[in-house]
């Protein structure tokens, strides 16, 4: 049997997936797009998850799709939107969609697809030695995987288009200083750094993180109108959670809330 292409280790309320294919820098095959998703349905699934975070095995975070072993590049003209609708883009639904914060942990390239994943999660953290690359022009393509919506929105119009357009190595500190990644970390310290806030995020309300985020992600589309009708609604659902009821108790007790993620 295979060695399995993620790795799913679940403690204190956090799930680290770790991709783990470290012989191509984590390259995408479809085993792993297979496995990735079925980890995220897990950790979904499961009550006692309340935090993710996603890394990867060996010197890289994702290399992107695994050109070499495709069969897809295989001879005749590939089908890469079948390709697209059947793998990727369901994938980066499930992250955006997942009511639970996801950590990235981009702990060496993040290149193609493999940026985009990290995009897709809610706070990325990135060793110094991190790059970030939109290696598609390279091969003849655009950005998929959400490329071209998370640029834009996160570095603006024109650096997105170079990025884009010229495929060139974005450091991690950079990508800090233009807003692309929460923050850069000594290499050393990334994984520490991570793992203690995700266990923080895993203490706190969980149904209001995931509304947080549903919330945010409707943002970049909505008009004002359109938004505070949302907030409405979903303040509506967290007004709800005994977390909100938890948080006002010790508000009035002042003492820390002890959330229970309902």
């Amino acid at each position: 049997m295979s060695d399995p292409t993620v790795l799913y280790r679940a403690e204190a309320g956090v799930a680290t997936l770790t991709l783990n294919r470290p012989e191509s820098l984590n390259s995408v095959n479809p085993a792993m797009q297979a496995e990735l998703k079925a980890a995220l349905d897990k950790a979904g699934g499961d009550p006692t998850v309340r935090c993710l975070i996603i890394t990867g095995s060996g010197r890289g975070f994702c290399s992107g799709a695994d050109l070499v072993g495709s069969a897809v590049l295989s001879g005749g003209v590939p089908d890469l939107a079948k390709v697209l609708d059947e793998t990727y883009n369901p994938l980066i639904r499930s992250l955006r969609d997942l009511p639970k914060p996801i950590i990235a942990a981009v702990n060496g390239v993040a290149a193609g697809a493999g940026a985009n994943i990290a995009l897709a999660c809610d706070i990325v953290l990135a060793a110094r030695s991190a790059v970030f690359i939109q290696a598609f022009c390279k091969i003849g393509l655009i950005p998929d995987a959400g490329g071209t919506w998370f640029l834009p929105r996160h570095v603006g119009r024109a650096r997105a288009t170079a990025l884009a357009m010229l495929g060139d190595k974005l450091p991690a500190e950079q990508a800090e200083s233009w807003g692309l990644i929460w923050k850069a970390i000594d290499d050393d310290k990334l994984m520490g750094e991570a793992e203690t806030l995700a266990r923080h995020l895993a203490t706190q309300p969980t149904v209001a993180l995931g509304l947080i985020k549903k919330a945010l992600s409707a943002a970049e589309t909505n008009g004002l109108d359109a938004q505070l009708d949302l907030e409405r609604d979903l303040q509506a659902i967290a007004g709800r959670t005994e977390d909100f009821m938890e948080g006002v108790a010790a508000f009035r007790e002042k003492r820390p809330a002890r959330f229970s993620g309902r």
